[in-house]
Parts: C-alpha cells; sequence; structure tokens
C-alpha cells in the first residue's frame, strides 16, 4: 500500500535459491515413498488382493489429473501462496483465504505424524532386533528427528532442499533395488495378471476391489504439489514449478507400480489379500525372513522417508504461513525472515513448538500408533479438499482471467477428473460410509471430524472479520511476488497481482 515502509518481507524470499533437482526432490519426499510403499499402499489389498498393482495404476492416472491442473496454475501463478493464491485468483479471494487457512494447518501437523512414525518405528525394529530396548520408548527418537528438521529450517531453503534431495534418492533407490531383487526371485512367478481383476479379494468383485484399493492407494500420493510453495525460491519458477509437480507424481507413480507388481508376483498373488504394514507379510517381514539383513536397509530407508518428509512438509507450512503473514490474513511476525539466511524463522519456531506440542501431546496418552492414526485422519480429509479446490481453481482461472489461453481438456476435463478421483478418497479418509468398503471410524481417530470442522470454522470467523475490516487484506491473497518490488510487471501480472485478461 502508498506510503507503507517496507518491510523484511518486501525484500522476499531467497531468490533463484533451488534448481528443478532440489525443487522435484521437495514434491518427491513430501510423497513419502519408502513410507507410501511399506505402509499406506498395502491398506489396499485387503479389497484389490493381487491385482493391487492395477489400482496402483488407476490411482497414478486419477492423481495425474490433479497434479496437472496444479501444473498448469503453477506455472502460471508462482507463488510462496501456491494453492491458497490459486484459490484467490480462480475462484476467490475468500476462497484463496480459506484455502490456505487449512493448508497451512495440516501441513503443519505431517511433521508431528511423521515424528511419531519415527518414533513407533525405531522403537519396534530396535525392540525386535534387541528385547532388551523398551517397545515403547518412542518419544526420544522423535525429538531428536524435531530437532534434526528445525535445523534444516533454519539454515534456509539450499540446506533444507539439498538435505531432502539427499534423503529422497537414497529412500528411492533402496526400494527400486529391492524390488529388482524380489523380480529376480520370483523367476516363473512374473505375470502379468496382477494388471487385471483376476486376483482381487473375495467378497469385493473383479472391478470393485480394484477400485477401493485405488482409494486407499490415492493417498499415498498426497504431497505432489509441495514444489509450488518454493516458486518464490526457484529458478526460472515457470518452467521450474510445472516439470516438478509432473514429474514428481509420474516419477513416484512409476515407483509405486514397480515396487507393488514385485511384491505381489514375489509374495503370491492369491494370497496378497493378507499382505499388510506390518509382521511377516509386510515389506519388513519378507525382507527379514527371505534376505537377511537387508531388512536393515529398508528399515533405515522408512526411518529415512519419515525425515524427508517432515523436512519437506515443515518447508510447505512455513512457506505458506509466510504468504499468509505477507498479505497481513496471517501475524506479520510469520513474514519475518533471517537477514542473511532469507529463511522464515518465526515460521520456522512456530513449526517446531507445534510439532512437539501435538507429538506429545497426542502420543503419550493415546501412543504414538493412534496419535498417528488420528493426525493422518485429519490430514489426509483436508488434503484431498484441497485438491478438490485446485481443480476448481484451475477451471476458473483460465474460464475467467486468461481465455486466451484456455484448453478444454486441460482446463476442464481433467479438473472434472480430478474431482471425481478425490472424492470417493475424501469420504474414504472422512470415515463416510458411502460404499460399502468404508468402514466408520472410531474414537479417537473419529474426532479428526469435529477437529477439523472447528479449525475450518475459526478460519470462517476470521475471515468474515478481515472481510469487514480490512478487506484490501483479502484482496493481497492473489498477488504474485514473482518479480522484485520495484521491477516492471511481467506479461501476465500487473503490480497489483491481478492478472490480465
Amino acid at each position: 500500500m502508498a506510503g507503507e515502509t517496507r518491510t523484511d518481507a518486501d525484500a522476499g524470499l531467497a531468490r533463484d535459491a533451488v534448481g528443478l533437482r532440489d525443487v522435484l526432490f521437495q514434491s518427491v519426499t513430501a510423497m513419502a515413498p519408502a513410507a507410501g510403499v511399506a505402509a499406506s499402499i498395502p491398506a489396499g489389498a485387503a479389497f484389490a488382493g493381487g491385482s493391487l498393482p492395477l489400482s496402483v495404476l488407476v490411482a497414478l492416472v486419477a492423481c495425474l489429473f490433479t497434479a496437472s491442473c496444479v501444473a498448469e496454475l503453477a506455472q502460471r501463478l508462482p507463488s510462496a501462496g501456491s494453492v491458497a493464491t490459486y484459490g484467490a485468483q480462480g475462484l476467490h479471494p475468500a476462497v484463496g483465504f480459506l484455502v490456505g487457512w487449512g493448508y497451512v494447518f495440516v501441513e503443519a501437523l505431517v511433521p508431528p505424524l511423521l515424528l511419531l512414525q519415527l518414533g513407533f518405528t525405531t522403537a519396534a525394529a530396535l525392540h525386535q532386533q534387541w528385547p532388551s530396548c523398551p517397545a515403547d520408548l518412542w518419544w526420544p527418537w522423535s525429538l531428536a528427528g524435531a530437532v534434526i528438521i528445525a535445523a534444516a529450517g533454519f539454515f534456509g531453503v539450499r540446506a533444507s532442499a539439498r538435505f531432502g534431495t539427499v534423503l529422497g534418492v537414497f529412500e528411492v533407490l533402496v526400494f527400486v533395488a529391492f524390488s529388482v531383487l524380489l523380480i529376480v526371485a520370483a523367476g516363473s512367478d512374473n505375470t502379468l495378471s496382477v494388471f487385471g481383476t483376476t486376483h482381487t479379494a473375495p467378497g469385493y468383485g473383479a472391478i470393485g476391489g480394484v477400485f477401493a484399493g485405488s482409494v486407499y492407494t490415492v493417498l499415498a500420493f498426497a504431497g505432489f504439489e509441495a514444489a509450488a510453495p518454493l516458486a518464490e525460491e526457484a529458478k526460472d519458477p515457470r518452467r521450474t514449478m510445472r516439470r516438478a509437480v509432473l514429474g514428481a507424481a509420474l516419477s513416484i507413480g512409476a515407483v509405486y507400480v514397480l515396487t507393488t507388481y514385485a511384491m505381489a508376483v514375489y509374495f503370491g498373488p492369491g494370497r496378497f489379500a493378507g499382505f499388510g504394514a506390518s509382521g511377516e507379510a509386510s515389506w519388513e517381514g519378507v525382507a527379514r525372513a527371505s534376505f537377511g539383513l537387508l531388512w536393515v536397509v529398508l528399515f533405515l530407508a522408512v526411518v529415512n522417508s519419515t525425515l524427508a518428509n517432515a523436512n519437506a512438509c515443515s518447508t510447505v507450512s512455513t512457506r505458506t504461513a509466510f504468504a499468509l503473514g505477507r498479505a497481513g490474513v496471517f501475524p506479520r511476525a510469520f513474514a519475518r525472515l533471517h537477514p542473511r539466511r532469507r529463511s522464515p524463522v518465526t515460521g520456522v519456531a512456530v513449526q517446531c513448538v507445534v510439532a512437539v506440542a501435538a507429538m506429545l501431546g497426542l502420543g503419550l496418552p493415546y501412543g504414538p500408533v493412534t496419535a498417528f492414526a488420528l493426525l493422518a485422519t485429519v490430514i489426509v480429509t483436508v488434503i484431498i479438499g484441497v485438491y478438490i479446490v485446485a481443480d476448481l481453481a484451475c477451471a476458473g482461472y483460465f474460464l475467467r482471467r486468461r481465455r486466451d489461453l484456455f484448453r478444454p481438456v486441460r482446463h476442464m476435463l481433467f479438473p472434472a477428473l480430478g474431482i471425481a478421483a478425490f472424492v470417493p478418497a475424501l469420504l474414504t479418509a472422512a470415515g463416510i460410509p458411502a460404499f460399502s468398503f468404508v468402514a466408520e471410524l472410531s474414537p479417537p481417530v473419529s474426532y479428526a471430524g469435529p477437529v477439523v470442522g472447528a479449525w475450518m470454522a475459526a478460519g470462517v470467523v476470521v475471515l468474515v472479520v478481515l472481510a469487514r475490516r480490512h478487506p484490501e487484506r483479502l484482496a493481497r491473497m492473489g498477488r504474485v511476488h514473482l518479480a522484485e518490488p520495484d521491477a516492471e510487471p511481467d506479461e501476465d501480472h500487473d503490480t497489483t497481482g491481478a492478472v490480465r485478461g
């Protein structure tokens, strides 16, 4: 606004700090491929059975529709606000605020979720190997992880992104290499029939079992959009963002298909309905029974995945909070940057406090596994809602503001298909029994719905106050801070961030 003193936020985040590789792995690690392969995807085996590879392929195609929409918007609207900016530009500033309000909430809860998994996974593995190690001594490992993530965030986006890249490469290579071993060991049992409907679990039907498995598998793809909040810190963001978002969804989707195929043919398609996330019929169980000490490498990859995912989502939450603070719809303190490292120090500190408080506050009374399930339900419920809004925003942006660039398939058909793919997953995550394979949630996991409802209701109250007292702040939700403050506007945006149409 005219007459305002330029703040630290006006100087912006560190420009040209990260390249395509780092930004790509921001999304890759946010998807947590090792944890997805070992824990999330096996949940679909109870329905798809040995046809789970087909379910993964269906989920990949479905997620690519929304990934395409996010990529289109990220290319045109490179902003740290990411999905909040997309909602503001494509639909309405009020929608953008509510999307940002929900997105920063759930992304702040992902690190404690992953730190809980780090704690109970490490404690259980150590106890199984050395029974003298207490199986319930999980919290020291979680606290150690919290310190690592906070340090990476404080030292800036270069340190955080490169840390994530190293971790991401390791976990992907481990599971790809192990999958190759499984395929070789399967020998003549290798079969493409797992990409058909003949091996689905009894009681769900051929197509029904595959569909049910894909709904649970969709949840493993969450995070492909995590590159978008790094737009203001990336080199050539208009190209980098699109490539990173689509590249992450495609590459990790291919890893999911490969790994699921490998385990299905090795374990046996006929008994794959009994495969799960723990016990002998699991990735770690198979590694222990058949490949000796190789289970240690697999275990390290899963632990590595929790750290990488927590680091990536901490970066997302702090950048989104920075963008909301800069716009004035969050406290201005969130827009404060470290003078040298250009990291959002207030956001990093608050993220660390929230992570430790949620991790211990839920993990100690309920137990880490139950606390994990509660946080996961909250996160997935909101994040799928964000994806649905992103699909709508894609259609709205190109219809309302950039008709010259509008393409019916990319900007109308893909958003519609993306919404259709995510609605069943949303109902499943919320425990709404709209389908026969969806089970009602039990306490305390069932508290996720009221928690999400209370947070979004609080957001509506804040929105009403802002609309009455500070409408100009809501208008800033759609601003794209691509150029330096004194630079001439680019071809797509004027100085207020309003898109020319």
